[in-house]
């Protein structure tokens, strides 16, 4: 089981309700710019291709090691951090917080949260 943050669509719109798991991601800790590209995360993406682009500079004094491990620590905090991200995109979108569900999967947190809205 698994906690859902449940979202609504901006008033007017018929959307059904996105559901965030509160989980690590490993699709945003092994592609963290597909992961941003997936679900419109522009401005997260601008801000690793910064990341990545700082890191390669630095790597000469830094060492090969070093930047290596650096990357994996970064992508491993992108992975943590990927439900925030969502969330905080879409409440930048004008997305509504209607609340948390727990549920199996995220169909099932949907489908929960559209039974509660009727």
């Amino acid at each position: 089981m698994t906690l859902f943050a449940i979202f609504d669509a901006q008033a007017g719109k018929t959307l059904a309700p996105a559901a965030i798991p509160e989980k690590f991601s490993w699709f945003a800790a092994l592609l963290p710019p597909a992961f941003a590209l997936v679900h419109g995360l522009w401005l997260e993406l601008i801000g690793f291709v910064v990341a990545l682009v700082a890191l390669s500079f630095a790597a000469p004094w830094l060492g090969a090691d070093a930047a290596i491990w650096l990357y994996i620590v970064f992508a491993i905090a992108i992975g943590f951090s990927a439900p925030g991200l969502r969330r905080h995109s879409l409440a930048w979108r004008g997305w509504r917080h209607r609340g948390d569900r727990v549920a199996g999967d995220a169909d099932l947190a949907r489908l929960g949260a559209l039974e509660s809205r009727s």
